[in-house]
């Protein structure tokens, strides 16, 4: 069971999260670095806020596009208080 790390983008559905996973892969031939992306429908019961690191793992379907759990929060997002 692989264990995926991502950032929280969206909870604008009732217990989803929209959760962003990317990773930087370079170039066979050519050496060039760059990002790969892709956003997971995650089953998120507890309430993650937008911003927070959260790892999740695949399990039922919960519906037709969300087939993730979130399993914990892996980093809080920190409020930052403007004087």
């Amino acid at each position: 069971m692989k264990i995926f790390t991502g950032k929280v983008i969206s909870t604008k559905m009732e217990k989803t999260a929209t959760v962003l996973v990317s990773g930087m892969h370079m170039h066979k031939l050519y050496g060039k670095r760059f990002v790969r992306a892709k956003k997971y429908h995650v089953h998120d019961e507890t309430g993650h806020k937008v911003g927070d690191l959260v790892n999740f793992v695949a399990s039922k379907p919960f519906s037709k596009i969300k087939k993730w759990k979130v399993v914990d929060l892996k980093n809080k997002k920190e409020k930052v208080s403007k004087k």
